[in-house]
């Protein structure tokens, strides 16, 4: 079977994600939340690595949405009736993503927290 190229590739990942944020609620709200932390960071400018530590931690909850909407469908299509096991994978994967979202969160703290907290503090100095 012949690969398809680079550029179809890239198309048919570009679906992928397509579908991944117009069906998938949670992921729109990871991707909000990402522009958010985003926004803040820029605007308490955080250096490089903290920069890059929180691309790191979105780009891993929305890999992880990803995968949660690839089992979900699998699991869909192989199992279109309920059946306790296909409950287990779909469970299973939705947790994962529980674990990144929860882990995102305690690095967003860690690195978005004290400055934010200096910067109201400094705000609220001069008030």
């Amino acid at each position: 079977m012949k690969q398809p190229s680079f550029w179809r590739s890239l198309r048919y990942a570009t679906a992928g994600l397509i579908f991944t944020f117009r069906t998938q609620r949670n992921a729109r709200i990871h991707v909000l939340v990402a522009v958010i932390a985003f926004a803040v960071a820029i605007w308490l400018g955080l250096g490089p690595i903290h920069f890059s530590i929180l691309t790191l931690t979105i780009g891993a909850v929305l890999a992880g949405e990803t995968i949660n909407t690839t089992v979900e469908a699998l699991v869909d299509l192989l199992s279109p009736e309920w059946h306790e096991r296909a409950k287990i994978a779909k469970d299973v994967s939705a947790g994962a993503v529980l674990i990144l979202g929860l882990t995102a969160v305690v690095i967003g703290l860690i690195l978005l927290g004290p400055p934010l907290w200096e910067r109201v503090l400094s705000l609220t100095d001069r008030g």
